[in-house]
């Protein structure tokens, strides 16, 4: 995987990459919060079962993805 620096981009892949992030986070969001209220469902009909903890294992992916938009946020400010 490769990993950048956003001290290393220049202004317009920062606000690119911003702009991407901001709807896969969002759409990420989206589905994690269906699959999470799809899981409560599935718990009361049928019971548990090992793919009840998938929306919790996707969960630290959303977290790392705010992180990325924090810091490209900060960068960004950084350089007004």
């Amino acid at each position: 995987m490769k990993t950048t620096k956003f001290s290393e981009m220049s202004t317009e892949e920062l606000i690119k990459n911003q702009k991407t992030l901001k709807r896969v986070n969002t759409i990420f969001a989206v589905v994690l919060f269906m699959l999470f209220a799809l899981n409560i469902f599935i718990v009361f009909m049928k019971g548990f079962s090992a793919m009840n903890v998938v929306p919790i294992a996707l969960l630290p992916i959303l977290f790392l993805n705010m992180s990325n938009l924090k810091e490209i946020k900060k960068e960004l400010e950084s350089r007004k």
